[in-house]
């Protein structure tokens, strides 16, 4: 059986779902309650004596300083204005392609000697950061970053010049011996 809410009209139709009155939708409507699960219920326990959830037995502290306000930063571009919680990140995009170039010179310049355009690469921009953070602190960093892809690149180079003077003299040593 169903049971419109509105009206209060009982079906017996279980296929109808709307009531035929007040198009209210019907609901299961049973003439009997069903079997509540009853369960025991869960045992009380009494405790012995209250808590204490702030004793006054606890040594006495000595009042701690306020923190340390926080200093309000300008936001660029718009004066006047200050939010304490920004923060300015200043432009690092040259130091951190530097160090990007040398480190891949040093990784993966050994492939088909891609390391000979990555090298200089580094060692341009590394050069051009530094110039820049010095003309203008204030406005630019990543220092480390610069000089980073500056001993990256230097690495690479001096290595493949080891590398080319060792078999070169292997070469001439090798033709001299031949000789004889």
């Amino acid at each position: 059986m169903k049971q419109c809410l509105r009206c209060q009209r009982t079906y017996s139709d279980d296929a109808l779902n709307f009531c035929l009155e007040d198009g209210e939708m019907l609901t299961a409507y049973f003439q009997e309650p069903p079997p509540q699960f009853t369960a025991d219920p869960p045992p009380t326990v009494m405790m012995n004596e209250a808590r204490i959830t702030n004793p006054g037995s606890w040594p006495a502290q000595p009042p701690s300083s306020p923190p340390a306000p926080w200093q309000a930063q300008q936001v660029q571009g718009q004066p006047g204005v200050h939010a304490p919680f920004a923060i300015s990140t200043p432009n690092q995009t040259l130091a951190i392609t530097s160090l990007g170039l040398g480190i891949a010179s040093v990784t993966i310049g050994w492939c088909c000697s891609t390391g000979l355009l990555l090298s200089p690469a580094a060692l341009i921009t590394g050069f051009i950061a530094l110039s820049q953070i010095k003309k203008n602190p204030s406005s630019f960093s990543g220092r480390g970053l610069a000089i980073g892809g500056i001993v990256t690149g230097t690495v690479y180079l001096s290595v493949l010049v080891l590398i080319i003077v060792i078999y070169g003299i292997a070469i001439i040593g090798g033709g001299l011996g031949s000789i004889h």
